[in-house]
């Protein structure tokens, strides 16, 4: 019997749309006439790719998480401001910021989870409260310097035969990606699934969906943290480093045909999602459109998510979670 690949249901469109723009951009840019340009492509999307995989997690189990962005800016000023240019420091400062992105989106997933906080509430919160300590204890102007080992994650690159050198940031994407796909095969990864389609008959078929969707939290946090120091690689170091991404991932997660509310969607249509919108962004700066339009593409695209979540599949969002003992009418008085 011979194994044959299979894609998952929804992925084939966002792959046509992303091999169109990969079209569209070796007839637009002469830099992509060889890999090395696409190569390029891949190192720029890595940080959003990798934090639509964490934004998948949450989405397709019935949540949002709006903190991710104001992580990655945690993450990147926490980190330059604690190495401060010491090569020593590398390590510890990065296992920090890894495990500090674990404590956030452990904190989401409690608030959600226990409290029975909307987690658009939560998050939203959470990006505020991270904005604000940030900023108070910044003063609004980051100091201290990554250092080149912190920096060798988003800039540096590997030789690999045939295809020359190969960035860190893409091979550390392409390890994300598989661990996620072999995550998702899994029986966790298809109860979470199933957690944001049917959360009643996952807790009558014995599932924890509280712990499901926890866990979907700090996964979520643990990929913002890694984006992080991707993105810190190739970046400065500066109090809106990570703005807006948290946008930009949950639109290239619902690009990526991912069903808002939860149920149904493929990390690897996510992963493409993401890719798509990085390359729809550089065709349209090769071909001289305005910046200001990118958000005016997302918010396309994310309103046209809900429409279809809302309408043409019948599903409506829930932004308020479902209370575990719903009241019971009361029965008449026997006479």
């Amino acid at each position: 019997m011979t194994w044959r690949p299979r894609l998952a249901e929804g992925t084939a469109p966002v792959l046509v749309v992303l091999l169109l723009l990969l079209v569209g951009l070796a007839i637009v840019g002469p830099a992509y006439d060889e890999p090395s340009g696409y190569l390029a492509l891949l190192k720029r999307a890595a940080p959003l790719v990798v934090l639509a995989i964490g934004q998948y997690f949450v989405i397709v189990s019935g949540g949002f998480d709006l903190s991710v962005g104001a992580l990655v800016t945690a993450g990147v000023v926490i980190a330059a401001r604690l190495i401060n240019g010491s090569e020593s420091a590398t390590v510890w400062v990065i296992l920090l910021v890894l495990g500090f992105g674990v404590l956030v989106g452990l904190v989401n997933g409690l608030v959600t989870t226990k409290l029975l906080v909307p987690s658009f509430i939560v998050t939203l919160g959470m990006l505020l409260v991270l904005d604000g300590a940030i900023f108070l204890w910044t003063g609004g102007a980051p100091r201290g310097a990554l250092s080149a080992g912190f920096r060798m994650f988003g800039r540096g690159a590997v030789d690999v035969p045939v295809l020359g050198k190969v960035p860190w940031s893409v091979l550390i994407l392409l390890a994300v990606l598989a661990a996620a796909v072999l995550f998702m095969r899994g029986g966790t990864g298809r109860a979470l699934v199933a957690a944001g389609d049917n959360e009643a008959a996952v807790r009558l078929s014995g599932g924890r969906v509280d712990r499901l969707r926890l866990l979907a939290f700090v996964l979520s946090g643990l990929l913002a943290a890694i984006a992080a120091i991707l993105l810190g690689g190739f970046a400065s170091v500066s109090a809106q480093v990570g703005d807006g991404l948290e946008f930009r991932a949950i639109t290239a997660v619902v690009l990526g045909g991912v069903l808002l509310g939860g149920g149904r969607g493929s990390v690897v249509a996510a992963a493409a999602g993401a890719l798509s919108l990085e390359a729809l962004f550089t065709l349209l700066n090769l071909l001289g459109v305005s910046g200001a339009l990118e958000s005016a593409v997302q918010g396309v695209i994310i309103i046209a998510a809900v429409a279809y979540a809302s309408l043409g599949s019948g599903v409506r969002l829930r932004l308020w979670p479902k209370q575990r003992n719903p009241v019971r009418p009361a029965q008449p008085e026997s006479s």
